[in-house]
Protein backbone atom coordinates (compact mmCIF):
# COMPACT_ATOMS: atom_id res chain seq x y z
CA UNK A 1 0.00 0.00 0.00
CA UNK A 2 1.43 3.41 -1.41
CA UNK A 3 1.82 5.92 1.51
CA UNK A 4 1.53 9.46 0.59
CA UNK A 5 4.79 11.80 0.53
CA UNK A 6 3.28 13.90 4.09
CA UNK A 7 2.41 10.02 5.75
CA UNK A 8 6.24 9.19 4.74
CA UNK A 9 7.01 12.29 6.24
CA UNK A 10 5.51 11.69 9.69
CA UNK A 11 6.57 8.39 10.45
CA UNK A 12 10.45 9.51 10.00
CA UNK A 13 9.68 12.01 12.09
CA UNK A 14 8.41 9.97 14.72
CA UNK A 15 11.63 7.76 14.70
CA UNK A 16 13.81 10.70 15.95
CA UNK A 17 14.23 10.48 19.73
CA UNK A 18 11.59 12.55 21.58
CA UNK A 19 9.34 12.50 18.84
CA UNK A 20 5.86 9.88 18.79
CA UNK A 21 3.39 9.98 15.84
CA UNK A 22 1.58 12.98 17.43
CA UNK A 23 4.59 14.99 17.64
CA UNK A 24 5.71 14.33 14.24
CA UNK A 25 2.13 15.01 12.92
CA UNK A 26 2.19 18.74 15.01
CA UNK A 27 5.91 19.34 13.30
CA UNK A 28 5.30 18.37 10.08
CA UNK A 29 2.42 20.78 9.64
CA UNK A 30 4.40 23.59 10.78
CA UNK A 31 6.99 23.19 8.55
CA UNK A 32 4.61 23.06 5.93
CA UNK A 33 2.97 26.03 7.19
CA UNK A 34 6.30 27.86 7.14
CA UNK A 35 7.56 26.05 4.00
CA UNK A 36 9.13 28.96 2.80
CA UNK A 37 10.65 30.01 6.02
CA UNK A 38 11.44 26.43 7.40
CA UNK A 39 10.44 23.66 5.54
CA UNK A 40 12.77 24.72 2.61
CA UNK A 41 15.98 25.43 4.02
CA UNK A 42 15.62 22.49 6.41
CA UNK A 43 15.84 20.47 3.54
CA UNK A 44 18.45 21.89 1.45
CA UNK A 45 20.54 21.36 5.22
CA UNK A 46 19.58 18.27 5.48
CA UNK A 47 21.01 17.46 1.54
CA UNK A 48 24.07 19.38 2.50
CA UNK A 49 24.73 18.29 6.04
CA UNK A 50 24.20 14.41 4.45
CA UNK A 51 26.65 15.36 1.69
CA UNK A 52 29.38 16.21 3.30
CA UNK A 53 29.60 14.97 7.21
CA UNK A 54 32.31 12.99 7.86
CA UNK A 55 33.36 10.75 10.65
CA UNK A 56 36.99 11.96 11.94
CA UNK A 57 39.40 9.41 11.32
CA UNK A 58 40.95 10.16 14.90
CA UNK A 59 38.24 10.95 17.87
CA UNK A 60 35.26 9.19 16.06
CA UNK A 61 33.66 12.99 15.89
CA UNK A 62 31.48 14.03 13.47
CA UNK A 63 32.52 17.13 11.16
CA UNK A 64 32.74 18.17 7.55
CA UNK A 65 36.20 17.87 8.01
CA UNK A 66 38.44 14.44 8.66
CA UNK A 67 40.21 15.53 10.85
CA UNK A 68 37.70 17.43 13.25
CA UNK A 69 38.65 20.56 13.77
CA UNK A 70 38.87 19.29 17.54
CA UNK A 71 41.28 16.68 16.69
CA UNK A 72 43.53 19.65 14.29
CA UNK A 73 43.58 22.41 16.24
CA UNK A 74 47.46 22.48 17.97
CA UNK A 75 46.05 24.99 20.70
CA UNK A 76 44.75 21.83 22.40
CA UNK A 77 46.42 19.79 25.22
CA UNK A 78 47.73 16.33 23.57
CA UNK A 79 48.82 15.05 26.91
CA UNK A 80 44.73 14.61 27.76
CA UNK A 81 42.94 12.33 25.97
CA UNK A 82 38.59 12.33 27.14
CA UNK A 83 37.06 9.12 26.55
CA UNK A 84 33.44 9.57 25.88
CA UNK A 85 30.88 6.97 25.18
CA UNK A 86 28.85 8.70 22.26
CA UNK A 87 29.45 11.80 20.10
CA UNK A 88 26.35 13.72 22.27
CA UNK A 89 28.78 13.33 24.91
CA UNK A 90 31.71 15.04 23.91
CA UNK A 91 29.59 17.47 22.39
CA UNK A 92 28.50 18.01 25.91
CA UNK A 93 31.72 18.60 27.32
CA UNK A 94 32.96 20.76 24.98
CA UNK A 95 29.65 23.31 25.51
CA UNK A 96 31.35 23.27 29.24
CA UNK A 97 34.33 24.84 27.68
CA UNK A 98 36.40 23.97 30.59
CA UNK A 99 38.39 20.84 28.61
CA UNK A 100 41.05 21.61 25.83
CA UNK A 101 43.07 18.27 25.86
CA UNK A 102 41.52 15.72 22.76
CA UNK A 103 38.43 13.20 22.80
CA UNK A 104 38.27 9.57 21.66
CA UNK A 105 34.31 8.48 21.02
CA UNK A 106 33.72 5.12 21.98
CA UNK A 107 30.30 4.41 20.01
CA UNK A 108 29.13 3.04 22.82
CA UNK A 109 28.94 0.75 25.94
CA UNK A 110 30.14 -2.90 26.85
CA UNK A 111 26.91 -4.44 27.36
CA UNK A 112 26.29 -8.42 27.51
CA UNK A 113 22.80 -8.11 27.70
CA UNK A 114 22.84 -6.20 24.20
CA UNK A 115 25.73 -8.22 22.58
CA UNK A 116 28.45 -5.54 22.36
CA UNK A 117 31.84 -6.63 23.11
CA UNK A 118 35.35 -4.79 22.34
CA UNK A 119 35.54 -5.61 19.01
CA UNK A 120 31.76 -3.54 18.58
CA UNK A 121 33.62 -0.63 20.31
CA UNK A 122 36.50 2.03 19.56
CA UNK A 123 38.57 0.50 21.86
CA UNK A 124 41.89 -0.89 20.25
CA UNK A 125 42.59 2.46 18.31
CA UNK A 126 41.66 4.55 22.07
CA UNK A 127 44.86 1.82 23.43
CA UNK A 128 46.88 3.06 20.55
CA UNK A 129 46.38 6.52 21.07
CA UNK A 130 46.33 6.14 24.79
CA UNK A 131 49.95 4.65 24.35
CA UNK A 132 51.28 6.90 22.58
CA UNK A 133 54.30 9.08 23.66
CA UNK A 134 52.91 12.54 24.27
CA UNK A 135 49.46 11.01 25.76
CA UNK A 136 50.14 11.42 30.28
CA UNK A 137 46.34 11.46 31.17
CA UNK A 138 43.15 9.39 29.94
CA UNK A 139 40.17 10.51 31.76
CA UNK A 140 37.17 7.95 31.38
CA UNK A 141 34.28 10.48 31.19
CA UNK A 142 31.75 7.39 30.45
CA UNK A 143 28.24 7.45 32.33
CA UNK A 144 27.89 6.77 35.53
CA UNK A 145 25.64 3.52 34.66
CA UNK A 146 26.39 0.15 35.24
CA UNK A 147 27.32 -0.46 31.54
CA UNK A 148 29.80 2.87 31.61
CA UNK A 149 31.48 2.01 34.53
CA UNK A 150 31.96 -1.23 33.53
CA UNK A 151 33.44 -0.05 30.18
CA UNK A 152 35.49 2.31 32.30
CA UNK A 153 37.43 -0.56 34.10
CA UNK A 154 37.85 -2.78 31.06
CA UNK A 155 39.90 -0.08 29.32
CA UNK A 156 41.62 0.50 32.87
CA UNK A 157 42.52 -2.85 32.72
CA UNK A 158 43.73 -3.12 29.65
CA UNK A 159 46.34 0.09 30.11
CA UNK A 160 47.59 -0.86 32.97
CA UNK A 161 50.93 -1.30 33.07
CA UNK A 162 51.55 1.59 30.78
CA UNK A 163 52.66 5.00 31.64
CA UNK A 164 49.64 7.11 31.19
CA UNK A 165 47.32 8.27 34.20
CA UNK A 166 43.94 7.09 34.22
CA UNK A 167 41.42 9.24 35.83
CA UNK A 168 37.49 9.37 35.91
CA UNK A 169 35.12 12.47 36.04
CA UNK A 170 34.28 13.18 39.48
CA UNK A 171 31.26 12.71 41.72
CA UNK A 172 28.37 15.20 41.12
CA UNK A 173 27.15 13.28 38.21
CA UNK A 174 24.49 11.41 39.43
CA UNK A 175 24.24 7.28 39.28
CA UNK A 176 22.46 6.73 35.97
CA UNK A 177 22.68 10.34 34.48
CA UNK A 178 24.17 10.89 31.56
CA UNK A 179 26.16 13.39 30.00
CA UNK A 180 24.48 14.93 27.26
CA UNK A 181 21.59 15.52 29.76
CA UNK A 182 23.85 17.50 32.65
CA UNK A 183 23.95 21.26 32.54
CA UNK A 184 27.64 22.90 32.17
CA UNK A 185 28.38 24.30 35.50
CA UNK A 186 27.83 20.43 36.62
CA UNK A 187 30.06 19.02 33.67
CA UNK A 188 32.47 21.26 34.47
CA UNK A 189 32.93 20.94 38.05
CA UNK A 190 32.98 16.76 37.33
CA UNK A 191 35.70 17.73 35.16
CA UNK A 192 37.88 19.71 37.05
CA UNK A 193 37.40 17.21 40.04
CA UNK A 194 37.92 13.74 38.01
CA UNK A 195 39.62 11.49 40.50
CA UNK A 196 41.93 8.24 40.06
CA UNK A 197 40.16 5.23 38.38
CA UNK A 198 41.18 2.20 40.59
Amino acid sequence: MNTSPLEQLISLFAKLPGLGPRSARRLVLHLIRHKEKLLTPLVATLTQTGADIRTCSVCGNLDTSDPCPICSDERRDPSQLCVVEEIADLWAIERSRTFRGRYHVLGGTLSALDGRGPDQLNIDALITRARAPEVREVIMATNATVEGQTTAHYISDRLAGSDVHISRLAHGIPMGGELDYLDDGTLGAALKARLPVG
